[in-house]
């Protein structure tokens, strides 16, 4: 079951949970996500960077269409961090059921225009549009990148922003950054931001950044109106720190051996996310 972003998101506040939207790169994460949804009966956001869509090439959303029309579970492909209209354009050719437009380096007036003639594109053949308030942190970590110093996003802005583009979700700056934290680095999330954010505006909201965050913080985050929640750097390490330990004691090269164990390492990351968010087994909310 292949649904827009808005469709996804609308029961995430009445029954407090929210969606992990996981970042894939190639088929095996599109299966490692797909498999554990469908195993879980749970709802799942397969998101995609401007750069991995480069990487994986426009035809490849042939087989995740495909695959995700085919299933009986609740999904949507969205695209992460889309920078221009030319971008999202091409995530909607491609079959993209949400997409994000993200202006949130621009002044803010230049922020709203750009996303504003976005929903108008997007909506007009009824994919969802996210849209970001405020800058994610940068860890170092992550080829998605950030900034040094996190701009918070401000309250009264963001209920502007929401009523002046019309975006069906609002990506918010509280203190999460892109990628795995070191160890001299410690998220500072600010809580009361985000109420304050949610109690003006009724739309779900967006936390990216969500990977290395402390649980409760996640936790509670999600009973204040955040809706989303991406994912990439935990499953993303999981996955390749398996993969490091497979090579480096086989010789094997045939791909039907070496990927399994990695692709089963990606879905506990995502299994444990998923109950985390709140959303195991809510895809019958969707039927």
């Amino acid at each position: 079951m292949l649904i827009s972003m808005k469709e996804m998101l609308a029961p995430t506040r009445e029954h407090r949970y929210a969606i992990g939207a996981f970042n894939v790169a190639d088929s095996c994460f599109i299966r490692a996500v797909v498999e554990e949804a469908e195993a879980t009966n749970t709802p799942a956001i397969i998101s995609i960077h401007p750069s991995e869509l480069e990487f994986v090439t426009d035809e490849f959303f042939g087989y995740v269409r495909e695959r995700t029309l085919k299933s009986k579970v609740p999904f949507t492909i969205h695209l992460d961090h889309g920078a221009s209209i030319a971008q999202v354009l091409r995530a909607i050719q491609c079959g993209f059921t949400s997409v994000m437009i993200d202006g949130s380096l621009l002044p803010y007036e230049e922020n709203v225009a750009l996303t504003k003639e976005v929903v108008k594109l997007a909506h007009a053949v009824g994919v969802s549009v996210e849209g970001e308030l405020g800058t994610i942190g940068d860890t170092g970590t992550s080829v998605e990148g950030g900034v040094s110093k996190v701009i918070y996003t401000e309250p009264a802005q963001a209920e502007d922003f929401v009523q002046r583009t019309g975006v069906d979700t609002l990506a918010v700056a509280i203190g999460t950054a892109h990628g795995i934290y070191p160890k001299n680095m410690k998220p500072e999330l600010q809580m009361h931001i985000l109420r304050d954010i949610s109690q003006r505006t009724p739309i779900p909201l967006v936390l990216h950044g969500g990977s290395a965050n402390p649980d409760a913080e996640i936790a509670e985050a999600v009973t204040l109106g955040v809706g989303k929640i991406n994912i990439s750097s935990d499953m993303k390490f999981a996955y390749f720190d398996k993969l490091r330990e497979i090579l480096a004691r086989e010789t094997w090269w045939d791909p039907n051996v070496i990927y399994p164990d990695a692709i089963a390492a990606a879905k506990s990351v995502i299994r444990y996310k998923m109950n985390l968010f709140g959303g195991l087994g809510k895809a019958s909310l969707y039927r």
